[in-house]
Formats: C-alpha cells, structure tokens, sequence
C-alpha cells in the first residue's frame, strides 16, 4: 500500500457485496401504468436504470424458501393498502434520486412487522414508504427543480401484491438494479 501526504497508509476499501431479499408491494392500475411510463421516461431522459414501481416494506436476508413462505402467508390474510400521497422529494442516495413520499399509516406498518416477525432474523431496515421515480446521481438544483417539476394525478396510492426480490445491498448502480431478480410474488387474498 502507498502512503498518504502524512504518512499514514490507506486501507482498502471493503467492496464486499452482500445479497438480501426485500419485500415490495406494487401498485394497482391506472397509478401503476402511470409510475412505470414516468420511470422510463426519466430513465430515458437522465441515464438511469428501469425498475418496477414498488414501496420496499422490509428487506432481510437472503434465504429465498424463508422469503417464498413469508410472501404466501402474508398475501393471503392481506387486503389492498391504501397510501395517502405526501409529495415529491429527492436525495443524494442512488435509490432515492427522485421519490414520492407517501405516509405511512397502521396497515402498512403492521404487515412490515408481520413480515420482520415472520422472517427471524433481525433487521435494522426501517420503513419509510415511498416510490422512487429516478435512480442515479444528480446536482442538488437539477434534482430540485425535477422535484418541483413532477405533477401526480392522484393523492394516493393502492398496492395489492406482494413480491420478494433478491437483491444487492446497498444498491448503488444501474448493473445492480438490472441484477434484481423476483424470487417469488402474489396478489392480495390470493
């Protein structure tokens, strides 16, 4: 290894990945067609992967028979969520670029614990339920002004499926978004 200025060397980086499952609800039509026209186009526009619209509720480890077991259970003793619509925001986390904000109410919250419960291993995700819009990295005025620029015609929004997805944590790149592959997914009372 080289030393810095001071003298001091520099440890490499840890560049261990590591893969998880995480559980998504996805939305109903119209607002689903409409969340996925949005994606793409802002992918188009600003050089960002496409993905599914979806909330992430929790994301555990990888054990995809846990995870096949946990997204049957659940979606049969499940009804639709409805999330009320809060705003649009963004950030400087790859997966947040540009989101909708949604609030999170009492269902929501009791079926993430439903799930972390179901999963037996402990988590240290905490919910903060939103839709992502943009994956990628952008100046704070460019993400801003897309922020304020997005016009949604709902004021909430349905989800009435489940889905466990593998995927790589953290996830900080368009070759890793396209590496997420649905390990098992319902519909709601199914």
């Amino acid at each position: 290894m080289k030393p810095s200025r001071n003298n001091t060397v520099a440890e490499p980086v840890n560049c261990k990945m590591s893969t998880a499952i995480a559980y998504w609800l996805t939305p109903t039509e119209p607002t689903r067609g409409f969340l996925e026209k949005l994606i793409v186009d802002l992918a188009r526009r600003f050089g960002g992967p496409v993905f599914e619209p979806h909330v992430t509720i929790h994301v555990g480890p990888d054990q995809a028979e846990v995870a096949e077991q946990i997204v049957s259970q659940v979606a049969m003793g499940c009804e639709s969520i409805r999330l009320e619509v809060l705003d649009v925001h963004h950030s400087r986390q790859f997966t947040k670029t540009l989101f909708v904000q949604l609030a999170l109410n009492a269902k929501l919250q009791g079926l993430s614990y439903l799930i972390r419960g179901a999963s037996k291993t402990p988590s240290d995700y905490q919910l903060e339920p939103h839709v992502s819009l943009l994956y990628g990295s952008m100046s704070l005025p460019a993400r801003r002004e897309l922020a304020r620029s997005i016009r949604l015609p709902f004021s909430t929004v349905v989800f009435d499926s489940i889905k466990a997805v593998r995927c790589v944590l953290p996830t900080r790149n368009r070759v890793e978004v396209e590496a997420w592959r649905v390990i098992a997914t319902k519909s709601f009372n199914e």
